[in-house]
């Protein structure tokens, strides 16, 4: 059943067209996942939807209630970022309305609470309209996609690892389609040359003309005819190369490898040592006396419940604390969302050139690979948008004189693109990544060892997040064998006991005891 329909919608900000689209539905039980740039229109479609604003042209009609789960909360409270969010979710889901628009719902929620909101949205009956950055989350919640890209609202079937199938596909067709296009151009341009060869060779009398051919046809009339024919021909290719439709190549990433200073000597060694070290605020513990190190090279994810103390750490370790120790070799930057690194005035390339021990043709291919392309690089800071910025300021630290990068919540405010481009920056980065983010997706993609903070204890894995998850602890797994041991003995007293005198009693326990010992097998 559709529950609301969009046709020849276009939307317009100060005469510039935002996006538009021919028709759109939505079913009543659609789970739509709406993506694209950061200013590409995202939050004006939500808005449109809701009714809160109105189309330049076109009709949007719906069937049913619905309610906007706001991008921007009220912060004008005692509560924490994740209450507030969490607050305006349970408001929002007690409407039951038809159709639920969210703006960035996990916006300040940990990996718990946003596991526990795909949970009641999974459960919920009507349909929904979503804008996350949150990859995992589309993953497990949506089975659309709507795109907004160049101004035009597409539509993919499937959640975002399916869509993102689909563009990969779209994009070696395309590929194959250069290729072909190049090999016909090549044959048409190697055509024409040759014609135009031989019609040169044609205005010249061969030497081996017989004296009654001269005579039969004349020299000099036949061969110009000759030429003429040739060159005819070689026109028609050209034509043919006119109308040959032009196939764009397909953009590369350019690859990174940069000098990283003193690689040589903390390439594998231990750069950070941390001994006995407790966490406390105020008289809160947040963890108690903990060890672990860490070696260069290695990229690390420190996840856990908000308030656990992740950025205390990432502090304490910046700040060299008591029990605390850092290599000489290690050279560390420390990004956050603090943008004041960033001169305003500058370009672009000024500011990230300004710090850098890289040449400007490596800086240019960072920023590329961030889809600062070209003359990008020449826009003034001042006129650039909010994630935008935090590109910049994560591309002037990258390129700096460091080879340890330290990253709270890296992802905060970049679109999927964005976050996509930051993940493969550091995936060829050759040196020391810790990094404290709740997206899952890119602790997956950046990682491969997780430091949890949990119970007030802080745990290296040695291994990625994927692994992590599915890890069950050895202590854990004894006491399963211990348990099946007991059953074991036990399942052998009773058998022993009904051999001699079967009762009820005796029955109904050994029936309870080979019911937990198959639980515990086929859990195993």
């Amino acid at each position: 059943m559709v529950i609301m329909e969009l046709s020849g919608l276009q939307y317009e900000v100060k005469d510039r067209l935002l996006f538009a689209a021919d028709h759109l539905a939505i079913q009543n039980k659609d789970r739509i996942g709406l993506v694209g740039r950061n200013g590409s229109g995202k939050t004006s479609l939500l808005e449109l939807l809701a009714g809160k604003r109105q189309p330049s042209e076109g009709m949007i009609t719906q069937q049913v209630t619905c309610e906007l789960l706001p991008q921007l909360k009220n912060t004008n409270t005692t509560k924490s970022g994740g209450e507030v969010t969490q607050e305006y979710i349970n408001q929002s889901l007690a409407t039951q309305a038809g159709l639920l628009l969210a703006d960035e719902p996990t916006t300040n929620l940990d990996t718990e609470h946003i596991e526990k909101l795909e949970k009641q949205l999974q459960r919920r009956q009507g349909a929904i309209v979503i804008v996350s950055h949150d990859r995992s989350f589309l993953d497990a919640l949506c089975t659309t996609i709507w795109e907004i890209d160049d101004k035009k609202i597409n539509v993919y079937k499937g959640n975002y690892s399916n869509y993102i199938a689909q563009k990969e596909l779209a994009i070696r067709q395309q590929e194959s389609a250069y290729e072909q296009y190049q090999r016909k151009k090549k044959q048409l341009e190697n055509a024409i040359e040759l014609k135009e060869q031989k019609a040169q060779r044609a205005t010249k009398k061969p030497k081996n003309v017989s004296a009654s051919e001269a005579n039969i046809t004349g020299a000099k009339p036949y061969f110009a005819k000759k030429q003429k024919k040739l060159q005819k021909t070689a026109k028609s290719i050209e034509t043919r190369l006119e109308k040959l439709e032009k196939v764009e190549k397909v953009t590369e990433m350019p690859a990174i490898k940069m000098n990283l200073p003193n690689q040589e000597a903390f390439t594998g060694q231990i750069i950070i040592r941390v001994e006995e070290l407790t966490g406390k605020v105020a008289n809160r513990i947040l963890w108690k006396p903990a060890s672990f190190y860490i070696r260069g090279g290695q990229k690390i994810a420190i996840i856990g419940k908000n308030g656990v103390g992740k950025t205390t750490l990432l502090k304490k370790i910046m700040n060299g604390t008591d029990g605390i120790t850092v290599s000489p070799a290690a050279q560390i930057g420390y990004f956050s969302q603090n943008l004041d690194v960033l001169d305003t005035t500058d370009t672009i390339l000024e500011n990230v050139h300004s710090t850098s021990i890289q040449d400007e043709t490596f800086i240019r291919t960072v920023l590329a690979r961030l889809h600062f392309y070209r003359d990008d690089v020449y826009k003034k800071v001042e006129v650039l948008s909010g994630g935008e910025r935090v590109k910049v300021a994560f591309a002037k630290l990258f390129v700096s004189n460091i080879n340890t990068l330290v990253l709270d919540e890296p992802t905060n405010y970049l679109d999927i693109e964005a976050v996509e481009a930051l993940e493969d920056l550091l995936s060829d980065y050759e040196g020391t990544v810790l990094l404290v983010s709740h997206d899952r997706r890119f602790i997956e993609h950046v990682a491969n060892r997780i430091l949890a903070i949990e119970n007030q204890a802080i745990t290296l894995f040695e291994g990625n997040y994927e692994a992590y998850k599915n890890y069950v602890p050895k202590q854990a797994a004894d006491s399963k064998e211990q348990e099946l041991l007991v059953i074991e003995t036990k399942l052998t007293e009773v058998l022993s006991k009904l051999s001699i005198e079967p009762s009820e009693a005796l029955d109904q326990e050994f029936q309870a005891l080979l019911k937990r010992k198959r639980e515990l097998e086929n859990n195993s």
